[in-house]
């Protein structure tokens, strides 16, 4: 049965991590090794300068083993692909509680969590959507990419970043292969006063933008399921080109 990673960087009592839990562990062989708090916006950092803790919990699913690790995303892909799992086929990260496009890619612990699974030769998928209500949906497209995976109807080492809109599976439109818009969704930086020093906040606010056809922005905006395949953006990774063909029967 083919062995599947989970984590995130929401933390391991997630409600995100949870349900895509329960929902592979129906078809697939589940293990989870996820941060032990929420370490969201934390992107690629590692634990150099203290140990890392691994604590046994209750599983999130049925016989689906589970470990909480005082570390970052990055830290429990490594720890549990290096020491504790090896055997592992592929490794997802999410569900996410928020989207992960554009720009925001780049400090994402849900897509930096996948990446140490690609980078380590297997092949890896973030998933990302905002509203709690859909998690189930996106469970279940994590569920039948990881199946695509498994059949070798994708490439067999693909880093694919997969973000749903906040709609239910029948009122997607279809799945669209995306590239990463050059816009961000914390841009904002608030000024206030504490203890009678200035203070400053970096807030995440959806503004208006311009993002263009094709990217995954629009195409999340627009009712799509945006898989932006990150292999592509990876210097010396080559992969075959993926199309929409390829995700046609996906919803």
């Amino acid at each position: 049965m083919v062995k599947i990673l989970l984590t995130n960087d929401d933390g391991v009592q997630a409600e995100g991590l949870r349900i895509l839990a329960e929902t592979l562990g129906k078809d697939f062989d589940v293990v989870v090794a996820a941060p032990d708090r929420e370490r969201s916006a934390i992107g690629t950092a590692v634990t150099l300068r203290r140990s890392l803790k691994v604590r046994g919990d209750p599983p999130l699913a049925h016989n689906c083993v589970t470990y909480a690790i005082n570390g970052t995303p990055t830290d429990c892909v490594i720890l549990a692909l290096g020491k504790m799992v090896p055997d592992i086929d592929l490794v997802i990260s999410g569900i996410n509680q928020g989207h992960n496009l554009g720009d925001d890619v780049l400090i994402s612990g849900t897509v930096a969590g996948a990446l140490q699974g690609y980078l380590r030769g297997k092949p890896a998928i973030a998933v990302s959507v905002a509203n709690p209500e859909f998690f189930p949906g996106a469970a279940l497209i994590a569920a039948r990419l990881a199946s695509k995976i498994a059949e070798g109807n994708l490439p067999g080492n693909a880093f694919l970043n997969v973000n749903l809109p906040d709609l239910s599976l029948d009122k997607i439109k279809e799945a669209k292969v995306t590239n990463l818009s050059s816009a961000s969704h914390i841009d904002m930086v608030d000024e206030s006063i504490e203890d009678g020093q200035t203070a400053y906040k970096l807030l995440r606010r959806r503004t208006a933008n311009h993002a263009s056809p094709g990217t995954d922005i629009w195409a999340v905006e627009h009712r799509q399921i945006s898989i932006s395949p990150l292999h592509s953006l990876i210097l010396g990774h080559t992969q075959p080109k993926l199309s929409d063909r390829d995700f046609a029967d996906l919803i």
